[in-house]
C-alpha cells in the first residue's frame, strides 16, 4: 500500500501507542487526523513527545469517542481508521467498570457507525491479548478461547464482538490486531515496566509491583506499530483477527530484575500485595503465537527486550520527574 497521501484517522491518538503510530504514518507520507481525547487544559497526551517536524503535518482534533456526532465528524473523509481509544487500566476497571464499557463498547460502537455510514474503506480495529484470558496452550493463536478475568477484558471483548457482527451484518471492512504485551518510550507508569524503572531510577531500595510470576509477552512498541501498519496494508483481511507479539514469554520478576540490573543500584524488587490483581482475576500466561501475521504480512520483531528495556529506561531517566518519582513511597 502506498500511504502518501492516504487520509487517515487514529482514535487515541494521545495514547502511548497511538503517538507513535501517528508518527510512523507521518513518516510514510499519510495525511493523518489525530484524534485526541478533549481536556480543558488542551493537553493532547503522549502526542506532544512527537518531534514538532512531524507533529507540523497531523491534524489534530480533540473530542470524545462516546459521542457519535463527534466521532461522525472526525471520520468525514478518511479512507483508512485506526481505532485505538479506550480505556486500558485493568485495576481501574475493577473500580469503574461503567466507564469501561461506555468508552471501550459503545465507543467502538460509534466508531463502526461512523464508517459504515462514511464508507470508510479500512478498519483496523485495537483488541488486547487480555482478551484470552489464562493461556490454554503454550503459545495462543488467534483461535483461542476468550475469557474475561477483568472488567478491562470484558470491555473489550464487547468491543471486538461488536466489530465481528459489523463485517457479518454490513459488510464493513474492518480487521481486528491483538497486541500483547506493548512496551516503549512514552508509556505511562501504570505500565509495569515504566513503573518499575521509575522506581528504580529514584533510587528506591525496595521496588514494588504486583505479582511476580505471571508470565507475558512484552513486544516494543515499534514492532507493535508496524503490525497495526502491515494489517491495515492488506486487501482481503476483513472479519480477521492477527496477533502481534514475539513469542517469547517472561516472568514479571525476571523483567523486574532485568530493569534493575541495567539500572545498576542494587534495589530488591518486591510483590507490593496493594498491586496485585484478585486472584481470580489474574492472567497468569500470556505468550503469543504470531505465525499468522507472519505469513501473511511477512511481520517479524526486531527490537529485542535488553535493547527495549534499554530504550525505555533512557526516555524514562530523561522525564523522571514528569513520571512523578516521588510519590513512590515504598
Amino acid at each position: 500500500m502506498n500511504w502518501k497521501g492516504t487520509t487517515t484517522l487514529v482514535t487515541g491518538a494521545g495514547g502511548f501507542i497511538g503517538s507513535h503510530l501517528v508518527e510512523a504514518l507521518v513518516r510514510r507520507g499519510a495525511r493523518v487526523r489525530a484524534f485526541v481525547h478533549y481536556n480543558s487544559r488542551n493537553d493532547w497526551g503522549q502526542l506532544e513527545r512527537v518531534p514538532d517536524s512531524v507533529l507540523r503535518r497531523v491534524e489534530v482534533v480533540a473530542g470524545d469517542v462516546r459521542d457519535p456526532f463527534f466521532v461522525t465528524t472526525a471520520v468525514k473523509g478518511c479512507e483508512v481508521v485506526f481505532h485505538l481509544a479506550a480505556l486500558i487500566p485493568i485495576p481501574y476497571s475493577y473500580m469503574a467498570p461503567q466507564s469501561f464499557v461506555e468508552t471501550n463498547v459503545l465507543g467502538t460502537l460509534n466508531v463502526l457507525e461512523a464508517c459504515r455510514a462514511a464508507s470508510v474503506p479500512r478498519l483496523v480495529h485495537t483488541s488486547t491479548s487480555e482478551t484470552y484470558g489464562t493461556a490454554q496452550a503454550d503459545l495462543m493463536d488467534e483461535t483461542h478461547p476468550v475469557h474475561s478475568q477483568s472488567p478491562y477484558s470484558a470491555s473489550k471483548v464487547g468491543a471486538d464482538k461488536l466489530v465481528e457482527s459489523y463485517v457479518c451484518s454490513y459488510g464493513l471492512p474492518a480487521v481486528t490486531v491483538r497486541p500483547f504485551n506493548t512496551y516503549g518510550p512514552r508509556q505511562s507508569a501504570r505500565a509495569v515496566i515504566p513503573s518499575i524503572a521509575t522506581q528504580t531510577l529514584a533510587q528506591r531500595k525496595r521496588v514494588a509491583t504486583g505479582s511476580l510470576t505471571p508470565v507475558r509477552d512484552f513486544s516494543y512498541v515499534g514492532d507493535t506499530v508496524d503490525g497495526f501498519l502491515d494489517v491495515a496494508e492488506l486487501d482481503d483481511a476483513a472479519g480477521e483477527v492477527f496477533n502481534i507479539g514475539t513469542g517469547e514469554g517472561v516472568a514479571i520478576g525476571d523483567v523486574g530484575r532485568a530493569i534493575i540490573d541495567l539500572c545498576g543500584n542494587g534495589a530488591r524488587l518486591v510483590r507490593d500485595e496493594r498491586r496485585v490483581r484478585p486472584e481470580a482475576s489474574e492472567v497468569t500466561r500470556l505468550v503469543c503465537d504470531s505465525t499468522k501475521l507472519q505469513a501473511r504480512t511477512g511481520w517479524r520483531p526486531r527490537v529485542t527486550l535488553r535493547e527495549g528495556l534499554e530504550r525505555t529506561i533512557e526516555f524514562v531517566s530523561q522525564h523522571l520527574a514528569e513520571y512523578k518519582a516521588d510519590l513512590y513511597n515504598v
